[in-house]
């Protein structure tokens, strides 16, 4: 270890600390060091680190409470014993098994959701200074002091016992109740503390519904354009599922629904067009599943980006029936990672959705949930929620114009609000072809065909978001983004002149 060298880099989001402490951990545990082995002075591993010597000896102190290493008085400090005792060898120690050819897991496996076509977004999407990506957030607006003062006291010792107990299928009753009392009233919801379900995100309570009411024979609707991973989680369970049509109201009130079990719908802000389905044609969509026994999935994603018009209620607050089941989710308010959704829905489907749910990861984290509920409950959420407003409304003016001047005819104002634009280029033009080139110019976007049901869907559509970009950088990237379709085929030069 004196002649081994590992590197801290001081622009990383880790503290210095946290590196040295994560660089003698991994030499200890990954047999490097052995037991009673001595590691560098604290003066020489700060020298060798370019660090100051108390980092170092913070990191040692913190590495000598925890065991891995022992402190002698005038000696130094040495690898605990202890520590190393037990240790499986690495992989590379183990003797080699015997090769008795490879499993053929393509016949083994029973679906294959490697397979289906899907949203695909560069990994290194923030490395690129045009960041028209949609469903990820501008770190710079999330209130990180308010979050972290949460998330403290729910590690306070009063908090303690909410979270760090296994509560088997149960939820945070705080979150539960701000649900329930905040968010549900304002999309025009009364439901009870029993019809309420936490989930990790809207994408989780997807695949609950999916489980529980989707079998071979189910025949599914679902909007075309749409929801890549709602079409796969369906496609997966039955081969009846059925696209039916959008125009600029949303979904048409298509004959094939009447033939349906489930219908999958986004009424509110429709994915990915931004198109809201009025009061008219929801009125009929209700009448329509009551007379030919419908469930109504409602997906109600990016409720809070509503600041173009008058809030909009949910299709579930129409309901008389309890024939809508309604998903919601906090990802886009406060992180995506956090991974806060719920499922409201009348309880004899909550209590299975709850029992599924336990099969599979029991409950989401309690100490999220019961961060959330204190962010919900100290007005945080409410506060977040007009940062957004008023940024995302500038920002969806800014873009609006941009795309009016450099890409006319290309798209419509969103009328709900929303966190993107939805373009059509003309026939024979290539989304796909675009988003490759832009990419290599540093913008990203998303080409539209993912969104499409068929084999052959349409590739003159691709989609702009605006919620990860910084307003002074919109316009000059649509500007350079119509540049590069001036570039393309002739086609689509002339439809941007």
């Amino acid at each position: 270890m004196r002649n081994a060298l590992f590197h801290v880099d001081k622009g990383e989001t880790f503290t210095l600390q946290a590196q040295i402490r994560e660089g003698l951990v991994s030499a200890v545990l990954a047999g490097q060091l052995s037991a009673m082995e001595s590691v560098p002075s604290t003066r020489a591993m700060a020298r060798q680190l370019g660090v100051s010597r108390n980092t170092v000896v913070l990191s040692y102190q913190a590495l000598v409470e925890d065991g891995f290493l022992l402190a002698r008085e005038r000696s130094g400090f040495y690898v605990n014993p202890e520590v190393l005792t037990g240790l499986v060898p690495s992989a590379d120690a183990a003797a080699p098994t015997e090769d008795k050819g490879e499993i053929d897991w393509q016949a083994r496996l029973r679906i294959h959701p490697a397979g289906q076509v899907n949203i695909v977004k560069p990994e290194d999407w923030r490395d690129h200074p045009y960041l028209f990506i949609y469903g990820q957030i501008d770190h710079t607006l999330f209130p990180i002091s308010e979050w972290r003062d949460c998330v403290r006291q729910a590690m306070g010792a009063k908090g303690l016992d909410q979270w760090t107990a296994d509560r088997f299928n149960a939820d945070d009753p705080m979150l539960i109740e701000q649900i329930r009392t905040r968010i549900l009233p304002r999309r025009g919801i009364a439901a009870r503390d029993e019809e309420i379900l936490i989930t990790m995100g809207a994408q989780n309570a997807l695949y609950l519904v999916s489980s529980l009411l989707v079998g071979a024979n189910t025949r599914v609707a679902i909007e075309d354009p749409g929801y890549p991973d709602a079409r796969n989680m369906f496609a997966l369970r039955t081969r009846h599922v059925v696209p039916i049509p959008v125009d600029e109201n949303g979904l048409l009130m298509d004959e094939r629904l009447a033939a349906c079990q489930l219908a999958f719908i986004t009424p509110s802000h429709h994915f990915p067009t931004t198109a809201t389905l009025p009061l008219s044609r929801r009125k009929e969509l209700l009448a329509l599943a009551s007379a030919n026994n419908l469930i109504i999935l409602e997906d109600d994603y990016e409720f809070e980006a509503n600041y173009v018009s008058a809030p909009t209620p949910a299709l579930k607050s129409l309901d008389k029936e309890g024939r809508v089941i309604y998903i919601g989710s906090l990802s886009k308010s406060l992180v995506p990672g956090v991974r806060i959704g719920f499922l409201v829905a009348p309880k004899p489907l909550i209590d299975q959705a709850r029992a599924l749910r336990r099969l599979m990861l029991r409950h989401p984290p309690g100490n999220n949930q019961r961060a959330a509920a204190l962010f919900l409950a100290l007005g945080h959420h409410d506060a977040l929620l007009g940062r957004l407003h008023r940024v995302y409304r500038e920002r969806w003016r800014v873009m609006g114009e941009a795309l009016q001047t450099h890409l006319p005819f290309w798209s419509r104002s969103p009328t709900f609000g929303g966190t993107s634009y939805w373009l059509e280029g003309p026939p024979g033009f290539d989304a796909g072809e675009l988003a490759r080139r832009a990419l290599k110019q540093g913008i990203v976007i998303e080409a539209g065909d993912f969104f499409f049901a068929g084999r052959n869907p349409p590739r003159n559509y691709f989609r702009l978001g605006f919620s990860a970009i910084a307003t002074d950088r919109i316009a000059e990237g649509v500007r350079k983004l119509a540049e590069i379709v001036r570039s393309l085929p002739s086609s689509s030069t002339q439809a941007a002149e």
